[in-house]
């Protein structure tokens, strides 16, 4: 039951992620303005556009939950097997990194260590250290788990 949590952690925080994010774009607002940035100005702004980005991110993160629970099936079909743990280790790496490296600058700055140029609003910017960038963060380090699980054993984390 251990071997499987992460990439059940993985995949639940992909599809949290999705139905944030499809709230938002169907019109939804609720900690809207935690997001700041060019995020939150495209989801206000209601166009054709931002409905096309808004579903493509939404497939994205899907895609990810989905390809989450697949590390955790006992035997995935073997010719899926090499680029699915291509997938899951990239997808992990990049959201690790990327979190990772938001949530640090973001505490520094919060903090005091780092003086940005510009202004900061620091409302914005503790969201996305306590939640935003930090579920990105948590989201990666689960999924490079459960990918270094499916790959040690040549067999899934099920095993």
């Amino acid at each position: 039951m251990i071997r499987r949590a992460a990439p059940i952690v993985a995949a639940g925080l992909a599809f949290a992620s999705a139905a944030t994010t499809a709230y938002w774009v169907l019109g939804g607002t609720a900690l809207l303005d935690t997001v700041g940035g060019y995020a939150e100005n495209l989801a206000r702004s209601r166009t054709a556009t931002a409905l096309v980005v808004g579903i493509l991110v939404v497939g994205i993160k899907v895609i990810a939950g989905l390809l989450a629970l697949w590390l955790a099936e006992p035997e995935p079909r073997r010719r899926l097997r090499v680029p699915l743990q291509i997938l899951s280790w990239l997808g992990g790496g990049l959201l690790t990194v990327y979190g990772g490296l938001l949530v640090a600058v973001g505490a520094l700055i919060l903090t005091g260590a780092l003086h940005p140029d510009g202004p900061v609003d620091r409302r914005v910017l503790t969201w996305h250290v306590a939640l935003w960038d930090l579920w990105f963060l948590v989201w990666g380090v689960a999924l490079l788990a459960a990918t270094w699980r499916f790959s040690r054993s040549g067999r899934s984390p099920r095993s």
